[in-house]
């Protein structure tokens, strides 16, 4: 979705900033279903990245500050690449369950698997259980049960998996978003189209929406998962809330919630001389992207496209 990379510069959210957002969205965050002391994926606060564990300090202070403010069904998301043995595993698990994680999500899909020994990902899952229980999540299960199928237990590139797997029958059964790096790395395996199969696309639902939002280690608010697009500065939350936003300060998003895709399509050719993939596009996602790219190459005026860098890196 965000274009994670290690080329991105070495900026870690601040301890302030950290403060800050976390006393802002406390009064905001509405807990699972099943109760604060439980998790659930579209409830609560999880804390993200890129992979959390890489700073465990600062994941550490945040679980603290979380449940200093009280902050319901607070859980962290990782790819287990730290779960080298048992002791570590326990170690930080018993550690941040201490400080006030109420649960983990555990990330397993065949993108991970290249990188990371499926094994760190099945001891997380086995250590999570004895300490959190109930509260563990798999994201997917479908690959987790599939890797295991399979008998891997060591990292696993994508060409060795395709070559396991009917691709057809994958799309039927696991989510996959269209957007960030999967819209251009992923192409070739689904249908494309050109740009004005999406024109009549609105975008509003995702922009608007009161659920499962990010905010990123540059402060930015950022609208459901659409990467390279923020409200604003996460400090100015409550101005945002409380006053609004003028659209017309934001032309991409006033064309994408108040218009289609084609309004933000004209917008980029009459400004910007925006000139369509030969080749097509897989979503309205992937469109967008490069529609959004074009413009940040040519002008750092709109104020919307933020974090910069998420461009630079596609």
């Amino acid at each position: 979705m965000y274009f994670g990379t290690p080329k991105w510069e070495n900026i870690w959210i601040s301890e302030k900033d950290l403060e800050i957002i976390l006393e802002k969205l406390s009064e905001f965050i509405k807990p699972s279903p099943y109760g604060s002391e439980n998790v659930s994926l579209n409830y609560g606060l999880h804390i993200t990245g890129g992979e959390p564990f890489l700073n465990y300090n600062i994941l550490l202070k945040s679980i603290q500050l979380g449940n200093e403010l009280k902050i319901p069904s607070l859980f962290v998301e990782t790819n287990c690449y730290w779960c080298k043995n048992d002791e570590i595993t326990k170690e930080k698990l018993n550690e941040l369950r201490r400080n006030g994680l109420k649960g983990i999500l555990i990330s397993v899909n065949p993108f991970i698997l290249e990188h990371i020994p499926f094994e760190h990902t099945e001891r997380a899952i086995k250590k999570s259980k004895d300490i959190f229980g109930n509260n563990v999540m798999i994201y997917q299960k479908y690959y987790y049960y599939q890797f295991k199928s399979l008998g891997i237990k060591e990292k696993f590139s994508i060409e060795q998996y395709l070559r396991k797997v009917d691709i057809n029958d994958l799309q039927k059964k696991v989510e996959l978003f269209q957007m960030g790096r999967a819209a251009y790395k992923l192409q070739d395996f689904y249908k494309k189209h050109p740009s004005n199969f999406f024109f009549k696309e609105n975008c509003q639902l995702d922009l608007v929406r009161n659920w499962h939002n990010h905010f990123d280690n540059y402060r930015n608010y950022m609208p459901g998962y659409c990467g390279g697009l923020s409200w604003g500065n996460i400090r100015n939350l409550d101005s945002l809330c409380n006053e609004g936003i003028n659209l017309d300060d934001f032309p991409v998003f006033r064309c994408l919630i108040l218009g289609n895709m084609k309004d933000l399509y004209d917008y980029s050719v009459e400004n910007f001389d925006f000139r369509e993939n030969s080749d097509g596009y897989i979503s309205k996602c992937h469109l967008c992207t490069d529609i959004r790219r074009k413009i940040v190459i040519e002008t750092n005026k709109i104020k919307e496209l933020k974090p910069r860098e998420f461009y630079f890196h596609i």
